[in-house]
């Protein structure tokens, strides 16, 4: 029953069980051994006909060894249960409000005996806790099978990005991808009311539940009148997402190095300060955001300067290649591991939103120069990434107009773009 067990569990699903047919042995030499299908009903790779079973969900300060006990299972079982599941899943790992499945058969006595007991610990991995005897219990992970659908998603945006993607039922995963694969392109604390995205991308389904995404095969976002696509596309061994021309989605700089609530001040020669109630150059954008907001570096860089700078409090600079620096203002702290001299990659963690110094309210102010001297943040030129290769132009193009047709329009299953290994041209 064990090697059983085992092989159902990894599976997960609704096994197909091979039995032989009764031949005709007279017949002649190339008559063949009927084989008959038998499909049985499986629950987390147990037959499921050959027990009552019972659902329940685990209550708040529950333990496993008190649910076993309510279904007959003396403490030497449950302790040697304990002592079993300690490598793959230690009984005190179980948590409130999760399910849990149990199995029972009868014997001649119609004595109930709880055979199985299965934890969900998501909502694709659990655990088979078999009880075969007192002396014989056995601990099994397994996974359900995971089904891909592919999607295609519109939506026009009203307020905000996260607000369209749940208007529209999307999954919220969604947002989280859109704005990793445009943050150099779009800032999504300026996106205007009316702007408006198509995404296509594979939805991963257990049982008939969605459980998150997978591949985002292609998107177009329009931005104040301008279509933005994204085409993913392998080079260098790395799939990236490129624009319609082939150049690189990833720029040197970000967009913004947070997530903010407004723009509260502008870079600007003669701003009127506002402690100390004089005119004076500002040459930074202040982003208002709560305290302790996360900041990440806009590029690669190295740390050259950590520490208090004055009416900046907390600052920090980084140098980036091509003869720029970006500073980071009024912090309230800097992560864990930023020092004076570190390598920073694009997108990293390097301290939290603050009011120290002379500010009036937590804000960033953030700072870019370029060869030693200041320039608008807002505006600052931000030179792609490396672009499709030459020799690979003519893969690019074959991926990317199938992709533009399947997001602009409908297009067939044989032209959908349904992986990026190996493409060859005119497949």
């Amino acid at each position: 029953m064990m090697e059983r067990l085992m092989k159902f569990a990894a599976l997960g699903v609704a096994w197909i069980a091979w039995g032989c047919g009764s031949g005709n042995t007279a017949a002649s030499d190339d008559a063949e051994t009927e084989e008959e299908i038998v499909e049985q009903n499986l629950l987390y790779g147990i037959p499921a006909d050959d027990y009552r079973i019972e659902h329940g969900e685990i209550a708040p300060g529950e333990t496993m060894g008190r649910i076993l006990n309510r279904y007959g299972v003396g403490a030497a079982t449950v302790d040697r249960l304990d002592r079993a599941a300690k490598t793959d899943f230690p009984l005190d790992g179980i948590r409130a409000g999760n399910p849990y499945t149990v199995f029972i058969h009868e014997d001649s006595l119609n004595t109930p005996h709880l055979d199985y007991l299965v934890y969900e610990r998501n909502a694709s991995q659990y655990v088979v806790f078999g009880l075969h005897s007192v002396d014989s219990v056995s601990v099994t992970l397994g996974e359900k099978p995971v089904s891909v659908r592919r999607q295609k998603k519109q939506a026009t945006i009203d307020s905000s990005l996260w607000g369209a993607i749940m208007r529209e039922q999307m999954p919220y995963a969604l947002a989280a991808e859109l704005e990793e694969i445009y943050q150099w392109s779009i800032d999504f604390f300026g996106i205007q009311k009316g702007d408006a995205f198509t995404v296509v991308y594979d939805e991963r389904i257990i049982d008939t539940t969605a459980v998150g995404i997978g591949r985002v095969w292609g998107a177009k976002f329009t931005h104040a009148g301008k279509d933005y696509y994204a085409i993913p596309f392998r080079q260098n061994n790395r799939i990236q997402y490129w624009d319609v021309n082939g150049g690189s989605l990833r720029k040197q700089l970000l967009k913004a190095p947070l997530k903010y609530s407004r723009i509260s001040s502008r870079f600007s020669n003669a701003r009127l300060h506002p402690i100390y109630k004089v005119y004076r150059p500002h040459h930074g954008v202040d982003y208002a955001a709560p305290k302790g907001t996360p900041v990440r570096a806009v590029a690669d860089g190295v740390v050259t300067f950590k520490g208090w700078g004055g009416g900046g409090g907390n600052t920090l600079k980084i140098k980036h290649p091509g003869n720029m620096m970006s500073g980071y203002l009024h912090l309230s702290r800097f992560a864990k591991g930023i020092a004076q001299g570190s390598r920073v990659s694009q997108g990293q963690l390097i301290g939290y939103v603050g009011s120290t110094g002379a500010s009036t309210g937590p804000h960033l102010d953030f700072r870019l120069w370029r060869n030693g001297k200041p320039i608008d943040p807002l505006k600052a030129p931000s030179e792609p990434a490396e672009p499709i290769a030459a020799q690979n132009r003519a893969a690019f193009e074959f991926v990317r107009d199938r992709i533009v047709a399947e997001l602009d329009g409908e297009v067939s299953d044989s032209l959908r773009i349904t992986q990026l290994d190996s493409i060859r041209i005119g497949q």
